[in-house]
């Protein structure tokens, strides 16, 4: 069985040598992230590099995502690195202060200053320690210690509720965004989004630069929650990341929150990457514990397209085997997950033909049992509407696009293959998909699949046709 959820992996020092790519690649992973908050445009370019000659080496097509870091609302640095804060002392967080001590620290964030008003909760190093406001005067902050602990450089802030107004692409999004259309990433995910307008932004200086990657936004303020559904339609995706989003809403809040925005997500015909903590144990530890066990399982029967790894693979121990440890638990996943595809079917309304042809193939191949769904697409969108609902069959996506592929390999149940679409002849097109579908070990002579394409061949948007066909039956054209 073909694992559907994809598995998307952090590049990092611990997975950086193009051994250990290789071994990842082969382990399963579909997306690598590249993470801007560090390293520098010649680090991305020499990791892109590299998983590229990987990624051709073993014979699999691997996307590549790049995060923006977002707005830094961290705390300064200390004299001495790091303090304890004890409950009830007196401390205070000054946008002036140039080095901490154990009286005060300063901010990264200038403008906190402006954001809180005594009574609020600052919580700190997510959420390990917690803060009330007192009093704010000119640039600092005093507050009241309510749960201490080790208070180090640069940890986050956030405040109990959301409601700071950081901007959430910064002058050095701006520039990482040029870095990223360089590189030809697939996905762009944008950090802290409050609205559908800092998508559009974003939108627009990706396409200044000469980018078409797919926009993904990182749902973690209490902002975005409530703008769930402008945000999404103003994106490709979303990122359920929940570190910060835990942090603003409660911990408590957060499972339910992940199963309504992948439910709201895959209703809008839009990729969900569910992240943060997923096998945290395992940068230190060769196995994962059963509760990361059952939450990469819960994710997966959410109906997420991929889960994500973030430390454990940028600067794990153990980066390749977190990757087949999660892979070996979608799997298992999968083969539990109830398909309810004729439930899921029921007063949906298609006003396009492509999109009806697109239901008509899963409709018939999950009634039909058939052995593969073959569309033959060159934007990709047949296959990405095909993925929304779980019919049980594989979707093997063919397009003469490598930009197209780059972008399927995220969609859940789909299988994107290179096939070159030279002809203009239908039945011919046909016949070649059969081949390929053969040659890659998916299908055999007598299998049923369903095949769909479009006319005129090679117009996006115009798959207009359902063929049902057993393999091998027809002579070459």
């Amino acid at each position: 069985m073909s694992r559907h959820t994809k598995i998307v992996a952090t590049l990092g020092p611990a997975s950086s040598e193009p051994a250990v790519l290789e071994r990842l690649v082969q382990a399963g992973v579909d997306v690598v992230r590249m993470n801007f908050s560090h390293g520098t445009a010649g680090d991305h370019m020499a990791r892109a590099g590299a998983i590229r000659e990987a990624a051709a080496r073993i014979g699999r097509p691997v996307g590549i995502l790049a995060d923006l870091q977002g707005p830094k609302i961290r705390v300064g640095k200390f004299e001495e690195g790091r303090i304890t804060l004890e409950n009830g002392a007196a401390f205070s967080l000054d946008a002036a202060c140039p080095l901490g001590n154990q009286d005060k620290v300063g901010l990264d964030y200038k403008d906190l200053p402006r954001d809180v008003v005594p009574g609020d909760i600052l919580l700190l190093d997510d959420g390990r320690l917690k803060l009330q406001v007192e009093r704010v005067r000119g640039s600092e902050i005093q507050t009241r210690v309510l749960q201490g602990g080790v208070l180090s450089n640069n940890k986050g802030i956030n405040r109990q509720g959301g409601g700071l107004t950081a901007p959430a692409l910064t002058a050095k999004d701006m520039d990482d965004i040029k870095t990223a259309a360089a590189l030809e990433v697939d996905f762009v995910a944008v950090s802290f989004p409050k609205s559908a307008a800092d998508m559009y932004m974003a939108r627009q200086l990706l396409r200044a630069a000469g980018s078409h990657a797919c926009l993904i936004a990182k749902i973690e303020r209490t902002e975005a929650v409530a703008n769930l559904e402008e945000i999404l339609d103003a994106s490709d995706g979303i990122m359920v990341a929940r570190g910060d989003l835990a942090v603003e809403v409660g911990d408590a809040a957060v499972p339910a929150l992940q199963k309504k925005m992948i439910r709201a997500a895959r209703d809008k015909n839009k990729i969900t990457i569910t992240a943060t903590q997923m096998m945290e144990s395992m940068i230190h530890s060769p196995v994962p514990t059963r509760a990361e066990v059952s939450d990469v399982a819960n994710a997966v029967l959410d109906g997420t397209d991929a889960v994500m790894l973030s430390a454990e693979t940028a600067s794990g121990n153990y980066p390749v085997e977190t990757v087949e440890s999660m892979a070996r638990v979608c799997l298992e996943a999968e083969r539990s997950a109830e398909v309810t595809l004729d439930r899921e079917m029921l007063n949906r309304v298609f006003t396009r033909i492509d999109q009806s042809i697109a239901m008509a193939a899963i409709w018939t191949a999950h009634h039909l049992k058939v052995k593969a769904i073959a569309a033959l697409t060159q934007s990709g969108s047949t296959a990405l509407w095909m993925s929304r609902l779980n019919c049980g069959v594989p979707i093997y996506a063919l397009t003469p696009d490598s930009k197209a592929m780059g972008t399927m390999v995220l969609y859940k149940e789909v299988y994107p293959l290179l096939m070159s679409q030279q002809h203009t002849d239908r039945d011919q097109l046909l016949w070649e998909a059969e081949q390929l579908l053969i040659d890659q070990g998916v299908v055999e002579k007598g299998d049923l699949i369903v095949l769909t394409i479009g006319e005129p061949i090679g117009s996006v948007g115009g798959t207009n046709t359902l063929k049902i066909v057993r393999v091998g039956e027809h002579p070459r054209p």
